[in-house]
């Protein structure tokens, strides 16, 4: 993980050299389309009062969960203590990016969402109540997080979301074996690098020319940038676009050569 004056001096750079948040210049009419209606879009919708509202509640809590997770190969587990108000502050999406998912979904109605990393299920949230008729599953490994995700789907009166709680890998594989046609997937922050990349190979099986994949934290660390790399060259993603915060990438067939583009958040 970067300190935070590597991460400030990264997004400096990144800054000078990615395209302004305007969409001056850009040719793609899809793109032009997505930085104006989508990045652009300044509605203040229903949801996000009651979401922010939610996360507030949630950096004043001060009950204290064991988080275990996952370990190696061999089958070992981790575990860790951390209070709710902690990870709401710390380790869930910003109402930026949440703000940012839940326009994707309004603007390109995905049917089918697919989420790696519930938390706290704040981000869910904006998935979720986006489009009360889409279908999200979501997948989180640690059972104290899914409890308390699943008390706050039923706060914010969310009815369409399937938690899957358990082993990402077991899970991901179980669900993508019923053949889930994937619109719109979302991998959240502060998944190991190389856990990404096994993630995406699994996910790309279930996609088609318009599915999104959204991956968060991007340029968090030096794995994750790697990673992030080696996806855009993935040689069916036709477009990619880098957010700093978050890289999407796209798969639309009118993209005849690779475009990866950066744009100011």
């Amino acid at each position: 993980m970067y300190s935070t004056f590597q991460l400030a001096a990264k997004y400096l750079r990144f800054y000078v050299g990615a395209s302004n948040s305007k969409g001056h210049g850009v040719h793609s009419p899809f793109v032009f389309d997505f930085i104006q209606y989508v990045l652009n879009d300044d509605r203040v919708f229903y949801a996000y009062r009651q979401i922010e509202n939610l996360r507030q509640l949630l950096k004043a809590d001060q009950r204290v969960l064991e988080i275990k997770v996952g370990g190696d190969t061999s089958g070992a587990s981790t575990s860790g203590f951390r209070k709710i108000a902690d990870i709401a502050s710390s380790s869930v999406g910003s109402a930026k990016y949440g703000q940012l998912l839940f326009r994707i979904t309004d603007k390109y109605g995905p049917s089918e969402i697919l989420e790696i990393g519930t938390s706290l299920g704040i981000t869910t949230g904006y998935l979720a109540m986006a489009n009360p008729n889409t279908s999200v599953t979501t997948i989180e490994e640690a059972g104290s997080l899914a409890k308390i995700a699943s008390a706050n789907f039923q706060k914010l009166g969310i009815r369409n979301v399937r938690l899957l709680e358990g082993d990402i890998n077991q899970q991901l594989s179980g669900w993508l074996a019923q053949g889930r046609n994937i619109d719109l997937a979302l991998v959240n922050g502060l998944q190991v690098g190389k856990s990404v990349i096994r993630y995406y190979r699994s996910i790309r099986n279930n996609i088609h020319e318009k599915s999104i994949l959204v991956f968060d934290g991007i340029h968090t660390g030096t794995d994750m940038e790697e990673v992030w790399k080696e996806i855009q060259q993935d040689q069916a993603v036709t477009l990619s676009i880098d957010l700093f915060g978050m890289g999407l990438v796209f798969f639309r067939k009118e993209f005849r050569v690779q475009q990866h583009i950066s744009i100011r958040f």
